[in-house]
């Protein structure tokens, strides 16, 4: 199979723009469930700063505002933010594209749920070298991404398995689930 470039921003804008929630993340049992098993993971540990890339409509982004003190919240459509930061859960919001225009700074969580199969090899690769940079030593990197079949750039497995070849920072890693249509990773710098 032949792997397909980044998919750029306006295939996500014109989604949020023909469809509220093209991906029904306010009301899929299913996305509840991953909801609920991805910020069961972080325990209860609290953040001083953290980082969601992708949060289109801010649904996680609420549930994960309760273990940070300061959470930014990036995506690359205006039409989804702009429901994100309408459901008021404190976290702050800009329009970004990831990894192009990765916020500056330390993070001791960065949240990557279900964006990195969006990117090609070369993404993925500035992505492990941006996180390189901006994951606090002791700072926590959860992944969650479907595993199914996808038109994407790249699988949900293939994604994980180039990023994290592309991470360079010494890294545990905590968790390593697989589920039914996902899977969820937790790794932490050392």
């Amino acid at each position: 199979m032949q792997r397909r470039s980044t998919l750029p921003g306006s295939y996500f804008e014109d989604m949020f723009a023909s469809d509220p929630d093209p991906w029904r993340f306010e009301t899929s049992d299913y996305e509840a469930a991953k909801y609920d098993r991805t910020v069961a993971a972080l325990g209860s540990r609290k953040y001083r700063m953290g980082l969601e890339v992708g949060c289109a409509i801010g649904v996680l982004t609420e549930r994960l505002a309760a273990h940070t003190l300061d959470l930014l919240a990036i995506d690359v459509s205006e039409t989804a933010l702009a429901r994100a930061a309408a459901r008021g859960s404190g976290a702050w919001f800009e329009r970004r594209s990831f990894p192009g225009e990765a916020p500056e700074g330390s993070f001791d969580l960065i949240v990557l749920s279900e964006v990195l199969y969006y990117l090609d090899d070369g993404d993925l690769d500035a992505a492990g070298r941006w996180t390189d940079r901006a994951l606090a030593r002791g700072g926590d990197l959860l992944l969650v991404h479907w595993t199914g079949e996808t038109d994407y750039p790249q699988s949900g497995d293939d994604a994980i398995d180039k990023f994290d070849a592309a991470v360079r920072m010494p890294i545990v890693k905590i968790l390593g689930e697989r589920h039914d249509k996902y899977r969820l990773d937790l790794w932490r710098r050392v």
